[in-house]
């Protein structure tokens, strides 16, 4: 899953109000922005298989580290243990920790059985990514959910707040659509490359949050 990820971020808003939504979204996909740096390094391995899947054609054959539910929860205790010593806020690190697991299990819908439950183990996945149409309904549901959950909870305190929210969505499809109707990634260095500019939406979506402010008495009941 692509956009789903950012959809929960947005909707963790509301009840992390205080939590920058670049923190959030950081967390959201943590295990998708640790994963192309694992495999430009050759710690995890995928192989691109045109066909192997309706909406996906890699091959995801070794990645414990990144996308094991071990990994994930580890990762999660982690992400969010650090929040908690630089923020000191317990409800909103257990939210940052909860989103980096979160990850793994909306991985669980749509992947095939290639996830891990812990390194050498069982390998579970539903495979959604088998149809096409239940993929784009998925992500739809999980994104523009979020997203009206993001846009009720906030308002733009001027045009940057406004217009750089959209401008944002308009790119997240654009690369979603892009990635699901293109020619797969011609090598795996390629892919791993593109990969990594995932990093490139946490300072973007950060920015976009500091010109949006919190509605009604959202951050008197979290943070």
């Amino acid at each position: 899953m692509f956009l789903g990820h950012y959809g929960l971020a947005f909707a963790a808003k509301r009840a992390a109000p205080r939590t920058s939504l670049g923190t959030l979204t950081f967390a959201a996909q943590w295990l998708d922005e640790v994963w192309p740096v694992l495999l430009l390094l050759g710690v995890e391995q995928v192989r691109i298989v045109p066909g192997l899947m309706a909406a996906s054609p890699l091959d995801f054959t070794h990645y414990p580290i990144s996308h094991s539910l071990l990994a994930a929860v580890g990762w999660g205790a982690l992400i969010g243990g650090i929040y908690q010593l630089a923020r000191h806020s317990p409800r909103a690190a257990v939210i940052v920790g909860a989103l980096v697991v979160s990850h793994w299990v909306l991985d669980l819908i749509v992947h095939g059985p290639d996830l891990p439950l812990f390194p050498g183990g069982p390998r579970v996945g539903l495979g959604a990514w088998n149809s096409v149409p239940l993929t784009i309904a998925l992500e739809a549901v999980f994104y523009l959910g979020g997203l009206a959950v993001y846009v009720r909870a906030t308002s733009a305190i001027d045009r940057i707040g406004r217009y750089a929210l959209w401008l944002l969505v308009v790119v997240q499809v654009a690369c979603y659509a892009a990635a699901l109707v293109g020619p797969p990634p011609p090598t795996t260095h390629m892919l791993g490359v593109s990969a990594l500019l995932l990093w490139i939406f946490i300072p973007w979506v950060a920015w976009v949050d500091q010109h949006r402010a919190v509605v009604g008495d959202a951050v008197r009941r979290g943070g």
